[in-house]
């Protein structure tokens, strides 16, 4: 991890960093492994309380947004809540996806609840390399735009599994055939979803705010070994 986290953006009552791929957000019984999270980077960094006001992914990379006060997470919650906060996630998947598509296909959390979830979907590009993979001579990549309506947990994982097109490095929603093929021909294993950016206007303002994050080191050394122009 790096020795202090990016920050992106930051006002007296809110700040964005770029959460590196691998960093839990905070301390979770289901990952006892881990021994660094953001809140407590960030806390240390900043010499104050910090509130995270939504949710990454450990093994995703990109903008998170933090609360510097109590108030202040209760209200950006709420816009999350409400949809009011527009995301935008690039992921690099397998094979060649639809120029554009909307998959509305809801989703069963662990207690058994199913909830309605919507995620748009658009291609920036697609590639071809001479990787042979199975009966294929080449393997086939789509870098895609992904903007979730809805927030639930591991839903663009899950909506990109169900259109068969899972996000390259993704377990266990992904294929771990396409897995292992980034691990032995690329030494990869980061899964390759990066929140790019958020949209929201501040509680109490009236001026928008676009927090953009760049690329991390190992997705753009996909990009730039699968040949996008990006």
């Amino acid at each position: 991890m790096p020795d202090l986290l990016p920050i992106l953006y930051q006002s007296d009552e809110l700040v964005a960093i770029n959460k590196p791929h691998g960093l839990l957000v905070h301390r979770s019984p289901i990952a006892s492994d881990a021994s660094e999270f953001a809140v407590q980077l960030l806390r240390d960094q900043l010499g104050q309380r910090v509130y995270p006001v939504h949710r990454l992914d450990r093994k995703t990379g990109g903008v998170l947004l933090f609360a510097l006060s109590d108030t202040m997470n209760a209200q950006m919650q709420q816009q999350f809540m409400n949809g009011q906060v527009d995301k935008t996630y690039l992921a690099i998947v397998r094979g060649y996806t639809d120029d554009k598509q909307t998959i509305d296909y809801p989703l069963r959390r662990d207690d058994g609840t199913v909830q309605d979830a919507v995620t748009h979907l658009r291609t920036l590009q697609r590639t071809e390399v001479p990787i042979s993979f199975g009966k294929h001579a080449t393997s086939r990549y789509s870098l895609v735009e992904l903007n979730p309506e809805t927030g639930r947990m591991h839903q663009l994982r899950k909506h990109m599994a169900h259109i068969l097109h899972p996000i390259i490095g993704d377990r266990p929603h992904g294929c771990n055939k396409q897995n292992k093929l980034f691990l032995e021909h690329f030494d990869m294993n980061t899964m390759l979803l990066h929140a790019q950016q958020l949209r929201f206007t501040p509680p109490g303002t009236t001026e928008p705010v676009v927090v953009t994050a760049p690329l991390q080191a190992e997705f753009q050394r996909m990009v730039d070994s699968l040949k996008f122009n990006v």
